[in-house]
């Protein structure tokens, strides 16, 4: 088993809490966020109770979501300035919400799109 796939499977073995702590954690290093998007814009998922937008840290972690009824969804970079600066305030302005590395049999932790924001943004020390 290559390094990569070693990875992924670790990944799809972690809880979704676990995954959540793993997104911010690779999120904050390479300062970048992915999600899908097909010919008709970025990818939504619904829950019972909400409209998400799925996010993963990495391509290749957006990438094993690209399969099945998905397959034609390629992934998309999102900077995390620009996540800041315009997703974070147009996705509440819309009343959507992050499903944070989801799995293809486990949609993963939902929260709001400033809960995120502020796990990635640094705390400044008083």
């Amino acid at each position: 088993m290559s390094n990569q796939a070693k990875k992924l499977a670790d990944i799809k073995s972690m809880t979704p809490e676990a995954r959540y702590d793993y997104f911010v954690e690779q999120v904050k290093q390479h300062k970048v966020l992915w999600s899908l998007q097909d010919s008709e814009g970025c990818v939504m998922l619904t829950t019972e109770e909400e409209d998400c937008i799925p996010l993963w840290p990495s391509e290749e972690t957006a990438k094993m979501w690209a399969v099945d009824d998905w397959k034609t969804c390629e992934p998309f970079a999102i900077p995390l300035e620009e996540w800041q600066s315009r997703w974070v305030s147009g996705m509440e302005d819309d009343d959507l919400f992050v499903a944070v590395l989801p799995m293809q049999d486990d949609l993963g932790v939902v929260v709001p799109p400033f809960e995120v924001n502020e796990r990635l943004t640094p705390k400044t020390k008083h």
